[in-house]
């Protein structure tokens, strides 16, 4: 199979089953272990057209869904307007190296056009080496580093 026989498309309530599927298999590739209820709470976000969160998949021509991709905007306030995210990327196995998560790329990169986006942004884990190689090739690596925090274990520990 090649990438010309893919289609990308945006998710469709009929996809829930199949998306589900790579939903699951994503977050087992990043050792998180997503219970049904998340499960239903994303899916839901993506079909509800009030939410932020949107998704486009990929799929054969025999219909089967190989990839997926999460997006939504955020607030740039120094430029005073929203630009993109990409939450989630994941092509599956066997599928891998064939162009599919550059035409998922390029998908979200032509909304995020369309929609006066300046730039899309997201981010992966340094180990992921098949990924980078995939994002080195078409965006740019920035110098910023990425913190999360529990809120409710804040220990307001301050810097001398």
């Amino acid at each position: 199979m090649n990438a010309d026989a893919i289609t990308i498309r945006n998710l469709d309530p009929g996809d829930e089953a199949q998306w589900a599927a790579l939903y699951r298999r994503y977050a087992a590739f990043y050792e998180v272990d997503i219970d049904d209820a998340a499960l239903r709470r994303t899916w839901s976000w993506l079909m509800r057209p009030e939410h932020p969160e949107e998704g486009v998949v990929a799929e054969t021509a025999s219909g089967e869904l190989v990839g997926l991709a999460h997006y939504r905007p955020f607030p740039k306030p120094l430029l005073g307007r929203d630009a993109g995210y990409l939450d989630d990327l994941y092509v599956a196995a066997g599928h891998r190296g064939l162009g599919i998560g550059r035409g998922l790329i390029a998908a979200v990169a032509s909304i995020a056009h369309a929609r006066g986006w300046p730039l899309l942004r997201w981010i992966t884990a340094r180990d992921n080496h098949d990924a980078r190689r995939l994002y080195d090739g078409v965006a740019r690596a920035t110098d910023w580093v990425s913190y999360d925090l529990k809120p409710g274990g804040y220990g307001g520990v301050a810097r001398s």
